[in-house]
């Protein structure tokens, strides 16, 4: 039966490493036929730089000493190619429990290990494109701000000095110029807010209870305005960033409560379940809710769907909340009916 196996070349040795059974399998990967092999030391499988380190010897020591061994590195075929192979060598005993031999199993897992490989890669390649990206939004949105703070504070300056001499129209000009400049800058701070997130993270336990409790309290004003109404249900104690997870909440709030219907009142209603190892977290408001088209949308990065006149706001709270969810290794999603209100999912793994 062992003979057969196509997959694993599992052969066995005798107590100097010499080849005494070969299958199909060790055929197959290693590309010598029994007749080529068998009675050969398994020193023939390893390169120049591995048998002068003597590490066929070492594996049987091991195994000998220990009871099995593992080791992966690069190993020869007949015709000189390599593969990455991963052995497994153990040690065979008699009655007397006297080493009479060993088994010896190999996969090839090139291609395993090229593809790992080739992720490290392009994790390091993506790691440094975002490296990039950070000191590129980081020193353009410094050099944005100076010029900006320049117009704004001229234009502050002509609407002081000069308003009496100023006609409605060119009042208007100058108003509109200001609230330009404002917005820009708003969009410049929420653009370097969103890649300072998770720069200075840390691990640390969070009731999240406590935590909308005391989002309540920071809210109490605009809950106050809206007349609305936060409900918690079965939260968790989780290990999360408590600075992320705060912002992460309070963006969902302040969204509930800014989106939400003419004439009603709003109310938000956050709970939790375990679901496998992750913590699924639901916010669900009876707001204006999302057309069915841009629910993919919201995620995005200065993604708005209402004009700025009708609701202020520079499109970048939900692009946040999706960065503080993905760093923790969960997802976010939403389901929502336009004019029946919107519940956001976001999942966080279970750290004991």
């Amino acid at each position: 039966m062992m003979e057969e196996i196509d997959d694993h070349a599992i052969i066995l040795l005798d107590t100097q490493g010499n080849i005494e059974t070969w299958n199909k399998g060790a055929e197959k990967i290693k590309g010598y036929s029994a007749e080529e092999i068998i009675g050969k030391n398994f020193r023939a499988f390893y390169g120049e730089p591995d048998q002068e380190a003597d590490l066929p010897g070492n594996l049987l020591a091991q195994a000998t000493s220990l009871g099995k061994v593992y080791h992966e590195g690069w190993r020869k075929r007949s015709n000189n190619t390599l593969f990455w192979a991963g052995v497994t060598i153990t040690a065979i005993h008699d009655d007397a429990e006297n080493v009479i031999g060993y088994s010896k199993i190999t996969r090839d897992l090139t291609e395993r290990m090229q593809a790992e490989a080739t992720i490290r890669t392009h994790a390091q390649h993506l790691e440094a494109q975002n490296k990039e990206l950070e000191q590129f939004v980081y020193i353009a949105s410094h050099d944005l701000q100076e010029p900006l703070l320049n117009v704004s504070n001229f234009v502050e300056l002509l609407q002081q000095e000069y308003s009496q001499e100023l006609d409605e129209t060119a009042s208007l000009y100058i108003d509109v110029i200001h609230q330009s400049t404002l917005r820009m800058r708003s969009l410049i701070k929420g653009l370097l807010d969103y890649s300072r997130l998770g720069k200075e993270k840390s691990l640390a336990t969070v009731d999240c209870h406590q935590l909308i409790d005391t989002l309540k309290g920071d809210l109490a004003t605009n809950l106050t305005a809206a007349r609305a109404e936060i409900v918690a249900v079965d939260l968790p104690v989780i290990t999360a960033y408590p600075i992320e997870l705060r912002q992460l909440f309070q963006n969902l709030i302040g969204n509930a409560i800014k989106f939400r219907k003419a004439g009603t009142t709003p109310i938000v209603t956050i709970w939790a379940e375990k679901v496998d190892n992750f913590w699924k977290f639901a916010v669900r408001d009876n707001g204006i809710g999302i057309e069915p088209a841009y629910r993919d949308k919201i995620f995005l990065i200065f993604k708005r769907l209402h004009d700025r006149e009708v609701y202020e706001g520079n499109g970048i709270g939900l692009a946040h909340c999706k960065k503080i969810v993905e760093m923790h290794g969960g997802e976010i999603t939403v389901e929502s009916e336009l004019g029946e209100g919107s519940t956001f999912f976001f999942t966080i793994p279970v750290i004991y």
